[in-house]
């Protein structure tokens, strides 16, 4: 049975993805673990690995072209498989409707006495297809059986959907290759309880509508530019994939969360000190800790302190989380798509200094050569984008949902500050927390930046 290659999805907000890349031919030889082609994600581009031996028999989806998640791409035919026969059976794929490609298939297992898959036939129809490719190497998003559809969907989110009388068919899986997990499951639940609250207070809120209205027409990505603007000599540059969600998420986050900014100054004298310390008695194992690492930790102790910051809104609770986990911003380079990832350090506040900063490092030096999987980008709780190393002294984020706070961190700089009523020579940095004003009011985000403020300029206590 040849093996299907379908466009798997990578993320949680991932429709489509397109074939940057093939590397390989037809008819050439791959084997399990060898990487076939570069596909661009909503989020990254990312290496497809393979994970059988066998021979490329059909590219279905040529390079370049962006197709829907769950879309055939290509066709691996096993040891003894008639590589002409499963290319066959891709064109008829490709030119037939998939009621007639289904026959084709059908007559092709027969013909040749071959055990291949239905390409290209409708998902009722698929009872015997075996997709064991993609990015992680897991199965279809749906398997079907004789009763019909049957969603793929962990144990405890069935028994969750059960509990809650929610249809698991209603559910949108984000777990691997679609997978409806737990938080699929609260997802949706924290949804309807969301409609229900908005149906309720809608004859209330109807003067609104104009304020709705606006909301709804600036939320799209796409906008008219003036005819002075097109006239205007220049080029077109098309957004990748990545680059559109990016637009898309932005606009999302600055017309449906209400943001709110607050800055401080630490001192960061005794950290940099401390810093440069460490690292000379970490020399000789290869680590080099850097401020970043040293933020990660802070603004994770800080959370713990104060939980609102590792909390989300949900429409009409806020979910206050139980791990904290740092998403840390990552630029990207123009041959990666450019742009920005966030790499995830899970559980930070029970990590060391150097396990923060050997996991900084693998996430940033992965983002930036094979891209980053779904699970190294999901689950933060808490942001920080720094662009301090590039000489920025101040700047403000924009939240990524559904994070309600994001850290700001600018260069640590020399300047004038007043200690003990006399004028020094000082190194100060500038950070500025986005906030959710739905979660986080003013005094919370003050006492956080005081616990911070305290985390940074005693810098010992995050040794401790």
């Amino acid at each position: 049975m040849p093996i299907e290659i379908t466009m798997p999805r990578l993320s949680d907000t991932m429709e489509a993805g397109t074939v940057i890349k093939w590397n390989v031919k037809e008819g050439d030889a791959v084997k399990s673990g060898s990487i076939v082609a570069d596909i661009e994600t909503d989020k990254a581009t990312m290496e497809m690995q393979c994970f059988d031996d066998g021979r490329m028999a059909a590219i279905v989806v040529e390079a370049g072209r962006q197709v829907k998640v769950g879309t055939l791409i290509a066709l691996v035919a096993l040891e003894g498989e008639n590589l002409a026969a499963v290319k066959a059976l891709a064109n008829a794929a490709k030119s037939a409707a998939p009621t007639q490609a289904s026959a084709a298939a059908t007559s092709a297992t027969k013909s040749s006495n071959d055990s291949t898959s239905p390409v290209g036939a409708p998902a009722s129809a698929v009872t015997q297809t075996e997709t064991r490719h993609g990015m992680e190497g897991f199965p279809a998003e749906n398997a079907v059986d004789g009763d019909g559809p049957r969603m793929r969907a962990s144990p405890v989110a069935r028994r969750m959907a059960e509990d809650h009388g929610l249809s698991i068919q209603s559910i949108q899986g984000t777990g691997p290759a679609g997978r409806i997990i737990k938080r699929d499951v609260e997802q949706a639940l924290e949804n309807r309880s969301a409609a229900k609250s908005a149906s309720t207070s809608s004859a209330t809120h109807a003067t609104l509508a104009p304020a709705q209205a606006l909301a709804v027409s600036t939320s799209g990505v796409q906008t008219a530019s003036s005819p002075l603007a097109l006239a205007l000599p220049g080029r077109d540059v098309a957004l990748s994939g990545m680059r559109q969600v990016i637009a898309r998420r932005l606009v999302e986050s600055k017309t449906t969360i209400p943001h709110y900014q607050v800055t401080m100054k630490f001192d960061m004298d005794a950290l940099l000190e401390l810093r440069a310390s460490f690292n000379t008695k970490l020399a000789s194992s290869g680590v080099k800790l850097s401020v970043n690492d040293f933020l990660v930790r802070a603004c994770a102790l800080a959370m713990a302190e104060h939980p609102y910051f590792n909390a989300s809104f949900a429409g009409d609770h806020v979910r206050v989380h139980s791990v904290v986990n740092i998403g840390v911003a990552i630029s990207l380079p123009e041959e990666k798509g450019g742009g920005l990832v966030v790499g995830v350090i899970r559980d930070a506040d029970h990590k060391s200094l150097r396990q923060i900063s050997g996991e900084t490092k693998a996430l940033a030096e992965k983002a930036r050569t094979k891209g980053l999987t779904v699970q190294e980008m999901s689950d933060a709780t808490f942001t920080i984008s720094n662009l301090g190393m590039f000489g920025v002294e101040h700047f403000t984020a924009i939240i990524n949902p559904p994070n309600s706070a994001i850290l700001a961190c600018g260069a640590a700089v020399e300047q004038p500050v007043v200690r003990n009523r006399e004028l020094v020579v000082g190194t100060q940095m500038q950070a500025t927390l986005s906030l959710d004003h739905r979660v986080i009011d003013g005094a919370m985000a003050a006492q956080y930046l005081a616990s911070l403020k305290e985390f940074i300029e005693e810098p010992e206590t995050l040794v401790i």
